[in-house]
Protein backbone atom coordinates (compact mmCIF):
# COMPACT_ATOMS: atom_id res chain seq x y z
CA UNK A 1 0.00 0.00 0.00
CA UNK A 2 1.18 3.52 -0.74
CA UNK A 3 0.60 6.26 1.82
CA UNK A 4 0.56 9.98 1.18
CA UNK A 5 0.51 12.36 4.13
CA UNK A 6 -0.41 16.01 3.96
CA UNK A 7 -1.62 18.89 6.10
CA UNK A 8 1.52 19.94 7.89
CA UNK A 9 2.52 23.55 8.29
CA UNK A 10 3.54 26.35 10.60
CA UNK A 11 1.23 27.22 13.47
CA UNK A 12 1.49 29.21 16.68
CA UNK A 13 1.36 27.68 20.14
CA UNK A 14 -2.21 26.79 20.97
CA UNK A 15 -3.20 26.43 17.35
CA UNK A 16 -4.56 23.46 15.46
CA UNK A 17 -3.70 21.41 12.41
CA UNK A 18 -5.32 18.44 10.74
CA UNK A 19 -3.09 15.91 9.08
CA UNK A 20 -4.44 13.63 6.38
CA UNK A 21 -3.09 10.41 4.98
CA UNK A 22 -4.44 8.84 1.81
CA UNK A 23 -3.82 5.20 0.99
CA UNK A 24 -3.79 3.45 -2.35
CA UNK A 25 -2.89 0.07 -3.68
CA UNK A 26 -4.16 -2.06 -0.84
CA UNK A 27 -7.25 -3.02 1.08
CA UNK A 28 -7.33 -0.07 3.45
CA UNK A 29 -9.80 -1.56 5.89
CA UNK A 30 -7.42 -4.42 6.71
CA UNK A 31 -4.78 -2.14 8.22
CA UNK A 32 -4.40 -0.59 11.60
CA UNK A 33 -3.33 2.96 10.81
CA UNK A 34 -0.97 5.04 12.86
CA UNK A 35 0.90 8.29 13.11
CA UNK A 36 4.49 8.65 14.25
CA UNK A 37 6.71 11.69 14.51
CA UNK A 38 10.38 12.47 14.55
CA UNK A 39 11.91 15.66 15.85
CA UNK A 40 15.44 16.73 14.89
CA UNK A 41 18.01 14.74 16.81
CA UNK A 42 15.41 12.40 18.30
CA UNK A 43 14.16 8.94 17.52
CA UNK A 44 10.90 8.39 15.73
CA UNK A 45 8.09 7.97 18.24
CA UNK A 46 4.56 6.68 18.27
CA UNK A 47 1.81 9.31 18.35
CA UNK A 48 -1.51 7.59 17.72
CA UNK A 49 -3.18 4.62 16.09
CA UNK A 50 -6.64 3.48 15.10
CA UNK A 51 -7.85 -0.06 14.54
CA UNK A 52 -9.25 -1.37 11.28
CA UNK A 53 -12.86 -0.65 12.17
CA UNK A 54 -12.08 2.59 13.94
CA UNK A 55 -13.46 1.40 17.24
CA UNK A 56 -10.08 1.34 18.97
CA UNK A 57 -7.87 4.38 19.27
CA UNK A 58 -4.55 4.83 21.04
CA UNK A 59 -2.48 7.87 21.93
CA UNK A 60 0.91 8.64 23.34
CA UNK A 61 0.65 10.19 26.78
CA UNK A 62 2.16 13.40 25.45
CA UNK A 63 -0.77 14.02 23.10
CA UNK A 64 -3.72 12.57 25.01
CA UNK A 65 -6.57 15.01 25.29
CA UNK A 66 -5.15 17.20 22.52
CA UNK A 67 -5.04 14.92 19.46
CA UNK A 68 -7.76 12.78 17.95
CA UNK A 69 -7.51 10.18 15.20
CA UNK A 70 -10.16 9.06 12.78
CA UNK A 71 -10.43 7.13 9.55
CA UNK A 72 -12.64 6.89 6.49
CA UNK A 73 -12.48 3.36 5.17
CA UNK A 74 -14.68 4.16 2.20
CA UNK A 75 -12.14 6.66 0.94
CA UNK A 76 -8.95 5.13 2.26
CA UNK A 77 -7.96 7.97 4.54
CA UNK A 78 -6.85 8.52 8.11
CA UNK A 79 -6.76 11.84 9.91
CA UNK A 80 -4.95 13.29 12.89
CA UNK A 81 -6.60 16.34 14.41
CA UNK A 82 -4.06 18.19 16.52
CA UNK A 83 -5.30 20.86 18.92
CA UNK A 84 -3.57 22.96 21.56
CA UNK A 85 -0.29 22.51 19.77
CA UNK A 86 2.91 23.09 21.66
CA UNK A 87 6.47 23.75 20.46
CA UNK A 88 7.31 20.23 21.63
CA UNK A 89 5.00 18.90 18.93
CA UNK A 90 7.32 20.23 16.24
CA UNK A 91 8.40 17.26 14.15
CA UNK A 92 8.03 15.47 10.89
CA UNK A 93 4.87 13.40 11.08
CA UNK A 94 4.57 10.06 9.30
CA UNK A 95 1.52 7.95 8.67
CA UNK A 96 1.91 4.21 8.78
CA UNK A 97 -0.04 1.02 8.19
CA UNK A 98 0.21 -2.22 10.08
CA UNK A 99 -1.53 -5.57 9.95
CA UNK A 100 -1.41 -5.82 13.72
CA UNK A 101 -1.36 -3.78 16.88
CA UNK A 102 -1.04 -5.02 20.42
CA UNK A 103 -3.78 -3.27 22.31
CA UNK A 104 -1.76 -3.70 25.51
CA UNK A 105 1.29 -2.01 24.02
CA UNK A 106 0.15 0.16 21.13
CA UNK A 107 3.30 2.26 21.18
CA UNK A 108 5.18 -0.87 20.15
CA UNK A 109 3.33 -0.90 16.84
CA UNK A 110 5.64 -2.04 14.05
CA UNK A 111 4.35 -0.64 10.77
CA UNK A 112 4.50 -2.65 7.60
CA UNK A 113 4.23 0.46 5.44
CA UNK A 114 5.28 4.06 5.84
CA UNK A 115 4.25 7.23 4.11
CA UNK A 116 6.50 10.18 3.47
CA UNK A 117 6.57 12.77 6.22
CA UNK A 118 4.80 16.06 6.57
CA UNK A 119 6.43 18.81 8.61
CA UNK A 120 4.68 20.37 11.57
CA UNK A 121 6.27 23.41 13.14
CA UNK A 122 4.82 25.07 16.22
CA UNK A 123 6.20 28.48 17.03
CA UNK A 124 6.32 29.80 20.58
Amino acid sequence: VQLQASGGGLVQTGGSLRLSCSASGGVFSTYTMGWFRQAPGKEREFVSAITQSGTGTYFADSVKGRFTISRDNANGAVYLQMNSLEPEDTATYYCAASYFIDSQAPAQMKPDYWGQGTQVTVSS
